[in-house]
């Protein structure tokens, strides 16, 4: 018996022009906006039937804009935006953040 993990290669591989997960994910903005041409519309679809992780990642991302659709357009505080950026710094450079001051 051929495993499932073959066939669904193999398939990808012939219907979307072996498009990867991570070609799926550069082109995610372009195919929410609708801008892209009718072949790479096709070859995204194929590769999203075929792959579940892809799957979620589309429905994250649909969740991701429709909160921050309702998010309100005023600016938020000097004070939170800098303690964001701190957090942020601190998280991709994997330390411990600082203390609250």
């Amino acid at each position: 018996m051929i495993p499932r993990w073959k066939i669904t290669k193999y398939l990808n591989d012939v219907f979307s022009g072996g498009t990867t997960c991570q070609q799926f994910t550069e082109v995610i903005t372009d195919y929410l906006e609708g801008a892209l041409t009718f072949r790479e519309w096709i070859r995204f679809q194929v590769h999203l039937g075929l792959c579940v992780g892809c799957r979620r990642y589309l429905r994250q991302m649909k969740q991701i804009i429709h909160v921050l659709d309702k998010l309100p357009d005023e600016a938020i505080p000097i004070e939170i935006h800098e303690e964001l950026l701190r957090k942020f710094e601190t998280w991709t450079s994997r330390e411990t953040p600082p203390p609250p001051s």
